[in-house]
């Protein structure tokens, strides 16, 4: 299949994303896919290619490992566009897209997790990979998808919405500690935890940095896992352990700071199974299609509590959702190629939404 890999974009998130995408590029020309990687916000140039379709056979590939992981502001996205454009979309995108057989989202953050690139592929009858425009608006959104959640009878953390316009002295219906978070954002990008008034305060100053909306839930203890749910198939759980402090920006993406061990250990298989079923649970509540990863806490006596859904994750070979496949025994291009072909089908039967 042609296969045009869009990353970037102008997203916080925007390095990591390029991190995926070529790791994704790559895992689509091993299993013998014409993949290219396209930037979404800084586009492909076209000027001089006679054939659109002669860009599936560019070996171009940015060196994703070599990408900063520090959180860029939108005006050191914005001075990377040589043409001085802030649109979106940047130039060749939407040709190379529409000459594809699919599109592989592999964004992270604001655009692309969003449904805004989703709806624009949409209206241009372009398929691509993940789920559609609504369910992946609400899913970015924490308040929204909570909300869902909750009346699914799906357990979550108690939460309160809380916005910049009404100023940061907010009653909140739970005690300190409280985790406090932009409400349309990932990667723990302006994620704090408060224990007293004073930290709530600067908690939702820094949350409304990145949106003028943030959710501050209440704190659970407990173990942390992720689990990946891809076409229908829950994969094994994995265990974050985090070596001190929280599992923030830094701890994701700087090595040695955190441990992630999957299969689980010392984990009842009951529990396991649980957190499996909640996940595809999850799944059809928010609408999310073809592959998601959903976060839990699971307190000291076995009770369980998604953080939330990420229809989007992390796709470089160490990112947790290829870990949790590589237990299952599906290895990096299996994975990725799995990922296509699900969403394909999809379309095909008529059922991608």
């Amino acid at each position: 299949m042609k296969i045009c890999v869009l990353a970037g974009g102008r997203s916080t998130e925007r390095n990591v994303s390029i991190s995926s995408g070529t790791r994704i590029t790559q895992a689509l020309r091993e299993a013998g896919h014409q993949a290219t990687f396209v930037d979404l916000f800084l586009g492909y140039d076209l000027s001089g290619v006679d054939d659109v379709n002669d860009v599936f056979a560019d070996a171009n590939l940015i060196d994703g490992l070599a990408i900063s992981d520090a959180v860029l502001t939108d005006d050191d996205i914005n001075a990377l566009r040589t043409d001085g454009s802030t649109e979106l979309f940047g130039p060749g995108v939407l040709e190379i897209a529409k000459a594809a057989d699919i599109v592989y989202l592999a964004l992270h953050g604001g655009d692309g997790e969003n449904g805004k690139v989703q709806a624009y592929l949409d209206l241009n009858n372009i398929r691509y990979t993940g789920s559609g425009a609504l369910a992946s608006g609400l899913t970015m959104n924490k308040v929204f998808s909570k909300k869902i959640m909750l009346e699914s009878g799906i357990p979550t953390a108690k939460f309160k919405e809380a916005l910049r316009k009404d100023g940061t002295h907010q009653q909140m219906p739970f005690d300190f500690p409280m985790i406090v978070k932009p409400t349309s954002g990932g990667s723990s990008v302006g994620m704090t935890i408060a224990h007293n008034a004073a930290e709530l305060e600067a908690g939702l100053a820094e949350a409304f940095r990145f949106d003028p909306s943030a959710i501050v839930e209440e704190f659970i203890t407990g173990r942390e896992f992720s689990l990946g749910v891809v076409n229908g198939q829950a994969l094994p759980a994995i265990e974050i352990k985090v070596h001190d402090g929280w599992y923030d920006f830094e701890h994701k993406f700087q090595p040695g700071h955190t441990d992630f061990i999957t299969p689980p250990e010392d984990l009842d298989d009951s529990i396991h199974q649980q957190m499996k079923d909640i996940a595809q649970d999850t799944m059809r509540a928010l609408d999310l299609q073809n592959y998601a990863r959903v976060d839990f806490f699971v307190t000291p006596d076995d009770q369980l509590y998604v953080i939330e859904a990420n229809n989007l994750p992390g796709m470089t070979p160490l990112s947790l959702l290829p870990q949790e496949a590589e237990a299952a025994g599906i290895k990096y291009p299996e994975l990725v190629d799995s990922i296509v072909r699900g969403k394909m089908d999809l379309y095909d039967q008529g059922l991608a939404i």
